[in-house]
């Protein structure tokens, strides 16, 4: 095997490198935790409502979501401001 010896230079060059793609990676993760989706039945135990209220949300277009196949689903963001304008403050 043979033993090849780096430079000081390219050192920091590796290790600048290596720095970007951390930063860029960890961008990609928090930009990940934004766009949390949800489906019907987190969404109904987060709203204490039936599958069938749910039903109701979606063809009066209250609550946004996304469809693929068949399956629905909702995102974090958008059931967060749902129950911010339509939270009731009692006394």
């Amino acid at each position: 095997m043979e033993l090849k010896i780096i430079g000081e230079c390219t050192l920091n060059k590796i290790s600048d490198e290596i720095k970007q793609l951390l930063e860029k990676s960890r961008k990609l993760r928090s930009s990940q935790k934004e766009n949390k989706y949800l489906d019907n039945q987190d969404v109904c135990l987060l709203l204490n409502i039936s599958p069938r209220t749910l039903q109701t949300y979606r063809d009066k277009r209250i609550l946004p979501y996304i469809q693929i196949d068949r399956k629905c689903y909702y995102k974090l963001e958008d059931v967060n401001l749902f129950i911010e304008k339509n939270m009731s403050v009692t006394k």
